[in-house]
């Protein structure tokens, strides 16, 4: 049976069946953590929401049209790389080495992906670059799940690129590509989630802190924008000096029993 060659034909093939697949991470994951923040709105852990203001049916629905277009220009990306492979100048998903080394790819994959995150972002922050880039993403002021995939599309086409750029470089087992592609779009909707998820004390332990938190994503959303770019971690903002100066304090306040927490609004909610 001959495979199909040439972009057209991978398309005919292929597209629809990676739409659907984008597409269903996407709804999964951000369906998942909505879910449990209304649940948990409805919870003492209610007074964890991080803002005062609420998103709209508007935002929600421009965050997922937008999610949509998204998907389609990862859909497009896929099936490049698809081609790229059948010509000979892109590697092939591998087998599994052995456990340990491929949870060393995992890793690797999820460093390398924060730090490919990280400047791709501040650069997106630039003047030059804010407009055509990021200034849509920026439009979710209050953050929920579904804004997790709310680009333009030059910043998709930005975010799409990583996968591409890494299996150039990194022979990956085909597992490892789709565990990181289930914690890349998790970890984003978690950090959309507008509602504090992670444990009181994260933000200052010397291990946990750095990890990123719902906060730390937030306060970027709702108007400091030369702080918190990072992804997964805070390893970069730490070390170049953008990672909020009030973070650890305002994770603190959104994190404290409901009893104890100020009745003023953790984060101040952003101008309309």
């Amino acid at each position: 049976m001959n495979h199909p060659t040439t972009l057209i034909e991978i398309a005919a093939e292929r597209a629809v069946p990676i739409f659907v697949f984008d597409m269903a991470r996407y709804v999964i994951a951000a369906g998942l953590i909505a879910a449990l923040v209304w649940a948990l709105r409805r919870t003492a852990w209610a007074s964890r929401k991080i803002q005062k203001r609420e998103a709209t049916w508007k935002d929600f629905r421009r965050e997922f049209l937008a999610s949509m277009r998204t998907v389609i220009v990862y859909t497009l990306v896929a099936i490049g790389v698809m081609w790229a492979i059948r010509h000979g100048w892109m590697r092939e998903l591998e087998m599994s080495y052995s456990f340990g080394t491929d949870l060393l790819a995992l890793g690797g994959i999820l460093i390398a992906h924060d730090a490919y995150f990280y400047w791709a972002h501040r650069a997106m922050h630039h003047p030059k670059l804010f407009k055509s880039f990021h200034k849509f993403h920026h439009q979710t002021m209050t953050p929920t799940p579904w804004a997790a995939y709310s680009f333009a599309l030059p910043e998709a086409f930005v975010m799409a690129m990583f996968m591409p750029i890494w299996m150039m470089l990194v022979p990956t087992p085909g597992w490892v590509v789709f565990t990181f592609l289930a914690v890349m779009i998790l970890r984003n909707t978690m950090g959309h989630a507008g509602l504090e998820l992670h444990a009181r004390g994260w933000a200052s332990h010397p291990v946990l802190k750095w990890i990123s938190t719902t906060t730390h994503h937030d306060l970027h959303h709702c108007g400091s924008y030369s702080h918190n770019y990072g992804f997964y971690f805070t390893f970069w903002d730490k070390v170049m000096g953008t990672e909020h100066p009030d973070y650890v304090k305002v994770y603190d306040r959104v994190t404290a029993p409901s009893l104890q927490r100020p009745s003023t609004d953790a984060v101040p909610s952003p101008a309309q």
